[in-house]
């Protein structure tokens, strides 16, 4: 027997408008371990064919069943497969990309230096801070970004004090190492405690901070949206995409006129949808190996990208 479907929000009717509904999965999902995975890359992929395409097109790539194939079964075989799949997938897919490592610092930024909100760490309100923190590396910044996981976990977290003392010596020894940084100096600890408190008593206002799944949610949303669509999606099954996480995130996405582009989000089992298994093998070829230069050319016809009209502080 198959264990109930986790996660979802879906619409409570037909929804209104111009309506796309879209089919997604990721590849690298490691929950909160974003440091120490074998995978240091999140992808997030969307299409919006019809089950009738998706279930044609794996139909025609080797390594038979729909059940089976996986993305490293077409990487091994390079050529006319790959090129028919993306052939087909042209103008109609989208890949979202998330480095695990920066994504850790936009989480500082945006939870420790900015009010935490769903639209933080998108293309609706990324702070260019984080790309300020992103140039550096070194042993030093591993040690910051571990002490980071371990203040911003909310599983058995433990006391308060030890994780912020953590945080802030080995901040302090980024400082003495490293060119005065505005970002670093900003952190204080009054505040950083502040923050920390309201995650530990469950605060659910604040994204979960080690979750990257809904911002490349958000992401794959805005791409299908084309700042005029309401888009349905169809995903695989998500612990992390709860009903009430999915809410807040609605809100944030939503423009001046109150209306989210993010219509829904219905669960499934991938085995049952042939969509969801294309969604699939694309995110996987897409964390694996080609470029992102490459998915640009060979699936996003530049009339699909569009600009979504941004949304107030007070729509977030």
């Amino acid at each position: 027997m198959r264990s109930p479907l986790q996660g979802g929000l879906p619409p409570s009717g037909v929804p209104a408008g111009d309506v796309v509904e879209i089919a997604c999965d990721e590849s690298g999902f490691s929950g909160t371990n974003l440091l120490n995975s074998g995978a240091p890359v999140i992808t997030h992929a969307g299409v919006d064919l019809t089950g009738e395409e998706a279930a044609a097109l794996i139909a025609g790539l080797p390594a038979g069943s729909p059940h089976e194939l996986k993305s490293g079964q077409l990487l091994r075989r390079p050529g006319v497969a790959l090129d028919r799949f993306f052939a087909a997938l042209t103008g109609r897919a989208h890949v979202h990309r998330i480095d695990k490592r920066r994504f850790l610092l936009t989480r500082i930024v945006d939870l420790l230096l900015a009010e935490p909100s769903y639209a933080a760490g998108t293309s609706l309100a990324r702070d260019p801070r984080a790309d300020a923190l992103a140039r550096y590396t070194g042993p030093g910044w591993d040690a910051f970004l571990t002490a980071f996981t371990e203040l911003a976990r909310t599983k058995r977290p433990g006391p308060i004090g030890p994780r912020v003392d953590r945080f802030f010596q080995t901040r302090d020894l980024l400082v003495r190492g490293t060119p005065a940084d505005p970002v670093l100096d900003a952190l204080h600890p009054a505040h950083v405690r502040a923050v920390v408190t309201r995650l530990d008593a469950e605060d659910r206002s604040i994204p979960p901070p080690l979750e990257p799944l809904l911002p490349a949610l958000a992401e794959t949303v805005l791409f299908f949206s084309r700042g005029a669509r309401r888009v349905l999606v169809v995903h695989d099954e998500q612990s992390a995409l709860t009903a009430g996480r999915l809410t807040r995130l609605q809100r944030a996405l939503a423009g001046p006129d109150g209306v989210s582009p993010l219509a829904g989000l219905v669960t499934v089992d991938s085995r049952d949808d042939p969509r969801v298994q294309v969604a699939d093998l694309l995110a996987g070829i897409a964390r694996r190996s080609v470029p992102d230069a490459l998915i640009e050319a060979q699936l996003m016809a530049p009339e699909t990208v569009g600009q979504r009209e941004q949304p107030g502080p007070d729509q977030r």
